[in-house]
């Protein structure tokens, strides 16, 4: 039985001797797909026999991908007596380590969530974090978690320093290895910011205002957050450039100066009534201040309604001084003087 089994093996290799020979020709592969630290010969070149297994580069670092030229190949496998190796026309072969790349801002981000987890300062996402030097990227496995976990944490709420020792916990190439972060951490705000100095009573445009990020704690009280809050309001004393806004900076525009020669406006139902007066103080719409009327002399208090414009209530027009108010009274207990 044996005979007949290397009778009809000859008999193949005669019948079709360039199958046999392609068949244990070695390879080189286009590309090569490595699990390991390791580049072996049958990585790379395909039918290499007993030298398959045998290590001849380092893989590139997790998650990334490297190149290896032709002629490196065969100079790396001759030692190993893996020779005439078909190159298929190819000038390299690509080499490619699966894995998951952790950058400096999956690492910034990741403290900026146990910062805020652990200490309450804030939404995660407003946390600007700072690192005393750049993180290196990290390179963990394709099956592995990207998560960092803290093995220590210490935070001083003052000064928003920061120091973590973390690790990437399921990860076979991370085992045992701990990573060291100091920095400082502080919730910021978006904040209005004036693009230039303004002067009292300028009213602000969308040009005069940029929003940025700034420490929550050098905003102060009532920060303005967006340019719809600041737009439209005039600045109630002159503010500096770079100034972050607050509600209490802006007012709404001054449409009346004092001093200004105004329209009085006296509207009941049926009668509309304008005359011109001066206004004793200045006034944005809606203000109520004090005007002189201009005909009786006398003051009035109303509304500011426009540029120029303050209108007085009915009863506010009832109650204005007239010449018969300036009459003194007489004494109380002298007799009226009576006439005959």
């Amino acid at each position: 039985m044996p005979r007949i089994a290397t009778v009809l093996l000859l008999f193949m290799l005669v019948a079709d001797p360039v199958s046999a020979q392609t068949a244990s020709v070695p390879a080189l592969k286009r590309e090569a797909t490595i699990s390991g630290e390791l580049v072996r010969i049958g990585d790379v070149v395909e039918n290499a026999g007993a030298a398959a297994g045998i290590a001849i580069f380092r893989s590139p670092d997790l998650g990334e991908t490297g190149r290896v030229t032709t002629d490196q190949v065969l100079d790396a496998v001759r030692p190993h007596g893996v020779i005439g190796v078909d190159t298929r026309g190819l000038t390299e072969v690509v080499v490619i380590r699966p894995g998951h790349v952790i950058a400096a801002k999956d690492i910034t981000a990741a403290i900026g969530r146990m910062l805020a987890g652990r200490y309450g300062i804030g939404d995660a996402k407003d946390m600007a974090i700072t690192l005393d030097a750049e993180p290196r990227p990290i390179h963990v496995e394709s099956s592995a978690p990207t998560e960092l976990q803290p093995s220590r944490i210490a935070y001083d709420r003052r000064t928003g320093r920061f120091d973590v020792l973390l690790e990437v916990p399921g990860s076979a190439v991370m085992r045992g290895i701990v990573l060291h972060y100091a920095g400082s951490g502080i919730e910021t705000r978006n904040a209005a910011i004036l693009a230039h100095a303004v002067t009292r009573g300028t009213v602000l445009k969308s040009a005069d205002v940029v929003i940025e990020r700034r420490a929550k704690a050098d905003l102060g009280d009532d920060p303005c957050d967006s340019a719809a809050a600041v737009v439209g309001l005039a600045a109630r004393r002159t503010l500096r450039s770079g100034q972050a806004l607050r509600s209490a900076d802006l007012m709404k525009p001054e449409l009346v100066q004092r001093g200004e020669a105004v329209t009085l406006v006296y509207e009941t139902p049926g009668i509309y009534l304008t005359i011109r007066g001066k206004a004793m103080e200045s006034g944005a719409e809606g203000d109520l201040i004090s005007v002189s009327n201009g005909q009786s002399k006398g003051t009035l208090q109303g509304i500011v309604s426009g540029p120029g414009r303050v209108t007085i209530e009915a009863t506010a027009a009832r109650r204005e001084p007239t010449a018969v108010s300036s009459v003194q009274p007489e004494p109380r207990g002298t007799p009226s003087p009576r006439t005959e």
